[in-house]
């Protein structure tokens, strides 16, 4: 069974490359960015609670993040497997993951670390464009990977695509220095576990993709 977890800077690709593994292992993913959204939209007094964090680009408390996530485990579809983007985000959050795991009898498989630049990460973020639906959310970037019907409009669904507020370049900025000093211990975290598999992510995603199924040959 493979329970895996997605580290990498935002803009590293690593949502993209969660749901390339998803289909290729038969198992469930999700990104915590998604899991908040939806509570936001959905007006839950959870959602009112993370609202705030996600807007200044903030980290969201780590009780808030394990009830979403625990929640989101629980279900059947991740009973056979699943791939987290976005959590955990520093150590404490690893700790407390390994915690929630272990009461279900479940162990992490893998930890995929997808190594970016700040400046790349940068210019990838703010260029970002994001299908508006809910049950959608494709990704488009205005130079990289450009809608080809209309710039303003989802080439799968149709629907609006929007700028997100945490895509703009004060927000990206934070999240970077937030990064920086919170999540990438992380990387060291894992590796001593020996659960680390380092992939390039300067790469195109189809050699990010190839690089992480020879990680996973090693």
């Amino acid at each position: 069974m493979r329970n895996i977890v997605m580290l990498g800077v935002q803009g590293s690709g690593k949502g993209t490359q969660a749901e390339m593994l998803a289909e290729k292992f038969s198992v469930s993913t999700v990104s915590t960015g998604r899991l908040f959204r939806s509570r936001i939209e959905e007006g839950t007094e959870l959602g009112r609670e993370i609202a705030p964090y996600v807007e200044r680009g903030d980290l969201v408390p780590k009780d808030i993040v394990c009830r979403v996530v625990a929640d989101w485990m629980d279900a059947p579809s991740a009973r056979k497997g699943f791939i987290l983007d976005g959590f955990p985000r520093n150590v404490a959050q690893a700790e407390a993951l390994t915690e929630m795991l272990a009461e279900n009898g479940r162990t992490l498989s893998d930890v995929v670390y997808i190594r970016l630049s700040d400046e790349e990460a940068m210019r990838r973020l703010s260029g970002r464009r994001v299908c508006a639906n809910r049950d959608c959310e494709t990704k488009f970037h205005v130079d990289l990977h450009p809608s080809k019907r209309d710039p303003n409009r989802c080439d799968r669904c149709g629907s609006e695509l929007v700028h997100r507020s945490d895509d703009r370049s004060e927000a990206i900025s934070r999240r970077l220095a937030i990064y920086g000093s919170e999540t990438k211990p992380l990387v060291e975290y894992y590796r001593e576990r020996g659960l680390l598999r380092e992939v390039d992510g300067e790469q195109s995603i189809a050699e990010v993709f190839k690089s992480i199924m020879e990680k996973f040959r090693e």
